[in-house]
C-alpha cells in the first residue's frame, strides 16, 4: 500500500555497488530504513545528493508494519535547501545536529510534534542570516521538550545552580557532580527562555559557548541511554571560532 509522507534524512549507508539504505525520520511512521536502488547511477531517479543529512523530503512509500526495510516509490526534496549545503557555518551546524538527532531520536512510531519542531528548525536555519552562533544551543535545549527531559523552569530566574541530574534550578549547590554554577546558570536560563526569533539577543563569548555545549551534551548523555560521545561538535567549535 502506498503512503505519502514528509521526511528528514538522518543517515545514508552504502548497501551495494549502486544502492543505499537511507534512515529517514518520517512524519507518518517515525524513523524508518529505506532501501533505494541505483542512487549512484548517472541518471538515477533518486540521487545520492538528494539524501544528504537533514535534507527535507516529500515521499511516496510502501510501508509494511512488520518490515525492517521499507521501499520508496517517489522522493523529492521539498523544500530544497538553498543555503545549508553551501554555507560552511550552516553545514557544520547541520552535521552536528544530525549526529545528535541520529543518537537521540529513535522511535519507529509517528510523533508529529517532534517532527514539526525539527522540520521547522531546519527551515529556519536555511533562511537565517543572524544568530547562527547560538542556534545549536537553543535547538538542543528545545529538543529536550520532545525527548522528555526539558528543564523545569520554575525558580530559574536568579537561581545560582542548575541540577543536571534532576533538571531543576536551585539556589543551593546540588549533591551530584553534574550541575551548572554562576555565571553559566544565568546564560543557560537565557537560552532556555529564548526561541529562534530572539536568538541573536543572547551575547555569549566563544569560551562560554563551548562550555555550555559540552554541558548540554553531558545532559543528553545522562538522560538518553547509549547516547555516547558526539564527535562533530569539535569541528563546529573550530568553525564558529
Amino acid at each position: 500500500m502506498l503512503h505519502k509522507t514528509r521526511g528528514i534524512v538522518f543517515k545514508t549507508t552504502d548497501y551495494s555497488e549502486s544502492s543505499v539504505v537511507a534512515q529517514i525520520f518520517t512524519e507518518k511512521f517515525g524513523l524508518q530504513s529505506y532501501l533505494i536502488n541505483g542512487v549512484k547511477k548517472p541518471k538515477a531517479k533518486i540521487s545520492r545528493n538528494m539524501l544528504q543529512p537533514l535534507h527535507l523530503v516529500d515521499m511516496v512509500v510502501y510501508h509494511k508494519a512488520a518490515g525492517n526495510i521499507q521501499r520508496i516509490a517517489e522522493l523529492k526534496n521539498s523544500p530544497v535547501l538553498l543555503s545549508i549545503p553551501y554555507d560552511i557555518i550552516k553545514s557544520c551546524l547541520a552535521m552536528f545536529l544530525n549526529e545528535v538527532l541520529y543518537k537521540a531520536v529513535k522511535q519507529q512510531t509517528p510523533d508529529e510534534n517532534i517532527f514539526d519542531f525539527i522540520f521547522n528548525a531546519i527551515e529556519w536555519l536555511d533562511n537565517a542570516t543572524r544568530g547562527l552562533a547560538n542556534f545549536h544551543l537553543v535547538f538542543l535545549i528545545q529538543l529536550t521538550r520532545y525527548l522528555g527531559f526539558y528543564p523545569h523552569s520554575e525558580g530559574a530566574s536568579g537561581a545560582n545552580y542548575f541540577d543536571m541530574k534532576n533538571g531543576v534550578f536551585s539556589n543551593y549547590r546540588p549533591d551530584s557532580l553534574s550541575y551548572l554554577s554562576p555565571p553559566h546558570t544565568k546564560n543557560f536560563e537565557a537560552l532556555l527562555q529564548s526561541g529562534f526569533g530572539k536568538i541573536e539577543d543572547i551575547k555569549l563569548g566563544n569560551d562560554e559557548r563551548r562550555y555550555l555545549i559540552s554541558k548540554l551534551l553531558e545532559y543528553y548523555a545522562m538522560h538518553i541511554e547509549g547516547f555516547g560521545y558526539i564527535k562533530s561538535h569539535e569541528v563546529l567549535e573550530e568553525v564558529l571560532g
